[in-house]
């Protein structure tokens, strides 16, 4: 062996160099199988946005868990009353105009009546509102037509057609070219992706009359409502696609195990003979050729030689059944985000405090949901009616004098109050809400706005039972603010004391 062997022999390894990088992008025998895609979402909503749509149709209508979470969304988005309009003209700064508000208000309330609103006539503002909110969360997205003029067949000049999603033809796409917007899947958007008008087709494709020709309706003529969950995206996705699967196989293993048990209820067992005949010990059913033996509750039989009785019993549902529908409809809940427990109306082990906790986040959800409703489809409908109403001058005081339309911006301002919930534990929300007032960080007008309703709406009415008791000259004894005063001033004595 040489110097130089030595050398060599004598030289460290060499040190392997570590490379940074995430780990969820590593191709290997555990991920090759994960595949994803950096197509945009149109570009995969081009091919699935259809088939979403029937599927979530689908599971709308023969799904229970589906069915009662559509509902809940009518409930808590809109609620039993709909949203509250609460006109905010002020005359000056913390003066408001109450003549004003109160014939806006009046004007609305009469426009949002069935027959009036509503194009067909068959629904209120309210039932809009809840059939608009529904249909986004089954197909992702809503239409909804705006009608003005004498074709809306009402004093105030407008009315809302509410049109299925299926009119809006999701196979119309057309590049960008010199003098010619692009149109994504019906949408016709400008160089930056404003929509601009609407491919509808002339009748709905679903009702087998034919589809008719498509129509260009302008983008002011239409109320096209959907959660963007990316940059760019041109239409909406059913809220539940994440859970649809899920939600289809759990159906599917409900069904196999219902059968499972009927049959294994129904079916107590098999004879078998060593010929195979069943000959002596079974009777023939002339209808289906089976040889059948009935059993009689409280009756022990005898075998002919040569038989032999072999029972069947499936033992189906299995004893973790429960649990595993539980689990899956948990992931299911997370999916439509809602909780579980309201989903699937199981309160099983619930106690105080999960229940609130359950309970107040997904009132935050549903809250969040309102506001986006409000401003994606009532604050549209709010500025087309305030500015017709004002020009065919719907809109009169109490002295008949209608509100001029050149002061459109003044009577423009208002807000929205969409439904509230019941305090969990009413006593303890209560003294928390006056203890929050007093210590000054929170006012009257928010804490009535988070109970859903308007201060001044309050004031009001406490100030007609006042004045209604008052007028009946009642004693109240523990109302008010001075109920303590009010209390009789020579109370009866007790044995006691005398």
């Amino acid at each position: 062996m040489g110097i130089f062997d030595k050398f060599r022999r004598a030289q460290p390894a060499p040190v392997k160099t570590a490379v940074r990088r995430f780990e969820a992008a590593a191709i290997n025998r555990l991920t090759s199988s994960w595949m994803g895609t950096t197509n945009s979402i149109n570009q995969e909503l081009r091919g699935d946005l259809d088939r979403l749509r029937m599927r979530a149709r689908d599971l709308g209508k023969n799904n229970d868990y589906v069915k009662k979470f559509l509902r809940m969304v009518g409930r808590n988005v809109v609620g039993p009353a709909g949203f509250t309009l609460q006109a905010r003209v002020m005359d000056a700064p913390g003066k408001p105009d109450t003549l004003a508000n109160s014939a806006i208000e009046g004007a609305f309330s009469k426009w949002a009546k069935r027959r009036v609103c509503e194009i067909t006539g068959k629904m209120s503002f309210a039932d809009l509102c809840r059939t608009t909110s529904r249909c986004v969360a089954r197909d992702g997205e809503a239409l909804v037509r705006v009608i003005r003029g004498a074709a809306a067949n009402n004093s105030f000049g407008l009315a809302l057609q509410c049109l299925d999603m299926a009119r809006l033809d999701t196979a119309m796409n057309l590049h960008p070219a010199s003098g010619r917007n692009a149109v994504i899947m019906g949408v016709e958007v400008d160089a930056y992706l404003r929509p601009v008008a609407y491919w509808l087709h002339q009748r709905n494709p679903g009702d087998g009359m034919g589809a008719g020709q498509r129509e260009r309706v302008p983008a002011g003529d239409i109320i096209h409502i959907f959660i963007n969950d990316e940059p760019e995206q041109a239409r909406g996705v059913p809220w539940m696609h994440s859970a649809m699967l899920r939600l289809n196989n759990l159906k599917g293993y409900e069904e196999a195990a219902i059968i499972a048990a009927r049959v294994g209820a129904a079916k107590m067992g098999f004879f078998t003979s060593k010929d195979g005949s069943p000959n002596g010990i079974a009777d023939e059913d002339k209808e289906s050729g089976d040889f059948v033996t009935d059993a009689e509750a409280g009756t022990f039989g005898i075998l002919p030689d040569g038989y032999d009785f072999k029972s069947f019993d499936p033992e189906y549902p299995h004893a973790l059944y429960a649990d595993f529908v539980k689990a899956t409809l948990r992931g299911i809940a997370s999916g439509l985000d809602v909780s579980y427990n309201s989903l699937a109306n199981d309160l099983e082990g619930v106690n105080y405090t999960s229940l609130r906790a359950g309970a107040l986040e997904e009132r935050d959800q549903w809250m969040t949901l309102q506001n986006w409703f409000i401003e994606a489809f009532l604050e549209p409908v709010f500025d087309e009616w305030i500015r017709l109403a004002l020009l065919n001058q719907a809109i009169t005081m109490s002295n008949g004098s209608p509100l001029p339309f050149t002061k459109l911006d003044k009577f423009s301002n208002h807000a929205w109050q969409g439904r509230r919930w019941a305090w969990v534990d009413p006593q303890k929300d209560i003294e928390a809400a006056r203890l929050t007032i007093q210590s000054g960080i929170a006012s009257p007008q928010s804490i009535a706005a988070q109970m859903g309703m308007d201060v001044e709406d309050v004031l009001d009415d406490i100030a007609a039972f006042e004045a209604l008791v008052a007028m009946k000259k009642v004693t109240m004894v523990s109302y008010g603010a001075n109920a303590q005063a009010q209390q009789p001033q020579n109370p009866i004595k007790n044995d006691a004391d005398m």
